[in-house]
């Protein structure tokens, strides 16, 4: 390049972020350890080691994202490693006093694992950090994530000094090519080839976008990556765009995400001051701004046509392909969209190098992969996983099993685009090819767990609900699909199903899948091709013998009251809203099944499980 490049100064001052021997307090700020007051929780900590004279020889740092959001709000204190969770305010001054002065950590604050009961003291021994492999998150829950100084401490722009001082955009193309990182947004579309093809086009200006759209519901891995380690990001998309040839870059990122949007607008302004953003980084020649566009929360904007519509200011609608973003995209012109996960790892890929990340992973999905692993399991939260663990040592090894000895049933990956793989995968690797072949997808990193207490006709029909709801109603194949298979769900929950029902699904589906205009539509029907594919037995239930295995279809249950067991306490009928249940004190009660409305509080009131929930045969 034509000048010398050095870093900021802050990276040869920040030595202690990576001191062994600091004393420090890492306190989660993401939104959701934010939401359980754990600014006010660093606040008292502060406070209470100001009152012993420790301000300067403790520091109680604001992190990103631990992941075990569940156990919120988390703290760890260094160098020990002593790992907090569900820490109240009023917790900071025993902290302080006990375990930062007095040398022995708070008890019952330490984490208590639901499958063994045991108390474990430090971070990593925790099960759910386990068999995790953090690289995309090592930084979160580690650094400040509104301190670029932090970030740089962590070797963070030593990819973007190495891409602009030593290597041609061609070479840096083919090292992400040689890497085998593949798009996590979804579609798995090998990052490098996409960068190859926008270079290739000859024509400028060029954009690179990064899809921060994440709408699946209960995923939040986009939203803690911004949150906890923006710079990673931007880093990312400032060698995506001298990769390709473009001087301006877009993060398209969701309204309701306001801390993660307030976190990336603070490390876009240091970036600048830094001079690793803006005209002429670093001395290079090269430019490069970076715009945030706030999108109004449409799951449609998710696919990259109808986000760069968006960015345009017209309504958030795909448009067809070919030709593709990297030939005509925002404005009609080249440019490159990938998702936040996959600018993040390039700075990490440029600094070890291509092999680096092949040797992590399988094969043809190389490197980590993250989830929000949520529903019926022990343990919940975000993880980051090799690619290729089985399923198996997700949901067994990290989260714990499923909770109160029940059994698994089925596992959902991929959001509501996603299919459910039943107990027969639990031991297949989760890769993008494997889960494809299993007849899911990996998707943006979505993985719901069901018991043996989920309907699997109600839990299709919930994403089909959603997927309805979201789609922009461009095409009928989306808009009118998703609504007749709605309502055939619909008719079997409530009763009235028929066996033609189960045809006009699998033909709905076949016109959804071949003649949508973009992926909404293609994948809406996965859930419900996949329960029926491997549940074909629950849905004929629902409809010839009018009943819900699991007692969840309101529809076709009846809460009746179980005389040898009724007290005649009246609880049960002091809660019921609608009424339904009649008797006087120490009689025994009644349910009247036409005026009940199928709530369940009275199931869950009653002290003597005395009220059973019957499904006619």
């Amino acid at each position: 390049m034509n000048t010398p490049i050095t870093l900021m100064p802050e990276r040869e001052t920040l030595t202690y972020v990576n001191d062994p021997q600091h004393r420090w307090i890492a306190v989660c700020m993401g939104t959701g350890c934010s939401s359980s007051e754990s600014t006010r929780v660093r606040e008292s900590l502060r406070q209470e080691l100001a009152k012993q004279g420790l301000e300067d020889e403790v520091e109680v740092r604001r992190t990103g994202c631990f992941g075990f959001c569940e156990q919120g709000p988390i703290l760890v204190v260094y160098p020990d490693e002593t790992f907090y969770t569900q820490v109240k305010p009023r917790n900071a001054k025993k902290i302080v006093e006990e375990h930062v002065i007095g040398g022995k950590p708070v008890e019952r604050l330490l984490y208590k694992d639901p499958s063994s009961e045991e108390q474990v003291e430090k971070w990593h021994e925790v099960g759910f950090y386990g068999k995790q492999q953090r690289i995309l998150l090592g930084n979160c829950g580690v650094i400040d994530p509104e301190s670029i100084g932090h970030y740089i401490a962590k070797d963070g722009y030593l990819a973007q000094h190495k891409v602009l001082s030593t290597m041609s955009p061609e070479a840096v193309i083919e090292e992400v090519l040689t890497s085998g990182l593949r798009g996590r947004g979804g579609g798995g579309f090998p990052a490098g080839m996409k960068w190859r093809f926008a270079r290739n086009t000859q024509r400028w200006p060029k954009y690179v976008i990064c899809n921060a759209d994440e709408g699946d519901p209960g995923a939040f891995m986009d939203r803690s990556v911004l949150e906890g380690d923006p710079h990673a990001v931007i880093e990312g998309m400032v060698i995506a765009g001298y990769a390709i040839g473009a001087e301006q870059g877009y993060i398209y990122c969701r309204a309701e995400y306001p801390l993660a949007i307030k976190r990336l607008e603070t490390a876009l302004t240091q970036a600048r001051a830094a001079g690793l953003l803006g005209e002429d980084i670093l001395g290079s020649g090269f430019t490069f701004n970076i715009i945030v566009k706030e999108g109004a929360g449409a799951f449609v904007c998710g696919e990259e046509t109808a986000l760069m519509a968006s960015i345009q200011g017209e309504r958030g609608q795909p448009w067809p392909r070919p030709p593709y973003p990297a030939v005509s995209g925002l404005w009609q012109q080249p440019s490159n969209v990938n998702n936040v996960k996959s600018y993040a790892y390039v700075p990490s890929i440029i600094r070890n190098g291509a092999q680096w990340f092949k040797n992590l992973g399988t094969e043809k999905s190389p490197g980590t992969a993250v989830f929000a692993l949520t529903g019926m399991v022990n343990r919940t939260g975000l993880i980051e996983v090799p690619m290729g663990i089985t399923m198996r040592e997700i949901i067994y090894d990290i989260g714990g099993g499923i909770p109160f000895g029940k059994k698994f049933k089925a596992v959902q990956t991929g959001g509501p685009l996603g299919g459910c793989l039943p107990e027969a995968y639990l031991d297949i690797p989760v890769d993008f090819d494997s889960l494809q072949a299993a007849g899911s997808v990996m998707g943006s990193g979505g993985m719901v767990i069901a018991d043996e207490t989920t309907c699997m006709v109600e839990f299709a029909k919930f994403f089909i609900q959603f997927t309805c709801a979201e789609s922009c109603g461009k095409c009928p194949p989306c808009r009118i699909g998703s609504t007749r298979m709605l309502e055939a769900l619909e008719r079997i929950t409530e009763g009235e199903g028929t066996p033609e029902d189960l045809e006009e699904i699998k033909y709905l589906a076949e016109g959804m899948e071949k003649g949508s205009l973009c992926a909404l539509g293609q994948l809406a029907p996965a859930p419900v091709i996949s329960t029926l594919r491997h549940f074909e037995e629950e849905y004929r239930t629902h409809i010839e013998d009018k009943c819900c295995p699991a007692g969840k279809c309101k529809a076709l249950i009846t809460y009746t009251v179980i005389p040898d067991l009724c007290t005649g306490c009246m609880v049960c009928g002091r809660n019921c809203a609608a009424g339904a249940i009649t008797g006087g004190k120490r009689e025994i009660h009644v349910i009247d099944p036409n005026a009940c409305e199928r709530c369940g509080l009275c199931y869950e009131v009653c002290n003597f499980d005395a009220i059973e929930i019957t499904s006619p045969r």
